[in-house]
């Protein structure tokens, strides 16, 4: 199954309860993000799940691709809604993370490798926080999230991001393995996705013939 480079999911969470531990999970303060070359101004993660073995706040939030096992982190056992969230989609889960991106603060183009559903790591992203001055863009292309949807976002491909607002922009990242439900969810999400775009196709103009 081929995906579009993007694909909102067929779920939402509340955004007042991923604000809610949002407040929690900030008690232990923020790791800077260690990829400098990546972005200007503040960039700074929060893990809830970690590479088993890790303790320095570096490889906390790393999601590192050789690791084989991840493990919850104690901020994830402070956060119930978050554990709800992680819980919901039932398939084996790599990292997961909190990321904040400062106002006036800009993540330069780049590509992760292997974040693709066609390679069987997909990376989820659920907004907690945003404003209408934050732009992501994947393939040069906005898109527009909003507190609680749920989206894939295929980041092999170059994507940037933007915070030009006042407030910051806080997303909770999940990598995921895809498995048989994982991919169901995917398959009902791309149905959902084609109707949606059928939607908002203008009407075909009829052309009439005659006979005579």
């Amino acid at each position: 199954m081929r995906l579009p480079d993007r694909l909102r999911l067929p779920v939402t969470f509340d955004p007042g309860l991923l604000a809610r531990d949002l407040a929690l999970a900030c008690a232990g303060g923020w790791t800077p993000h260690f990829v400098r070359q990546n972005y200007e101004g503040e960039w700074s993660v929060i893990a809830l799940r970690a590479p088993e073995g890790a303790r320095h706040p570096v490889t906390l939030i790393y999601s590192d691709p050789t690791a084989k096992t991840f493990v919850d982190t104690p901020v994830l056992e402070s956060c119930p809604y978050f554990r709800q969230v992680l819980d919901h989609f039932a398939c084996t889960l790599r990292a997961a993370r909190l990321m904040r991106l400062a106002p006036g603060s800009h993540i330069r183009e780049h590509a992760d490798p292997d974040l693709a559903y066609e390679d069987g790591t997909v990376r989820i992203h659920i907004p907690i926080l945003t404003n209408a001055d934050v732009e992501f863009r994947l393939n040069a292309t906005r898109v527009d999230m909003e507190a609680g949807s749920v989206w894939y976002l295929r980041l092999s491909d170059p994507h940037a991001v933007w915070n030009r607002g006042a407030c910051a922009r806080v997303h909770l990242v999940i990598d995921a393995t895809v498995n048989d439900r994982l991919a169901a969810t995917f398959a009902a999400a791309l149905e959902q996705d084609a109707q949606s775009r059928a939607a908002v196709l203008p009407p075909r103009e009829t052309i009439g013939f005659s006979c005579g």
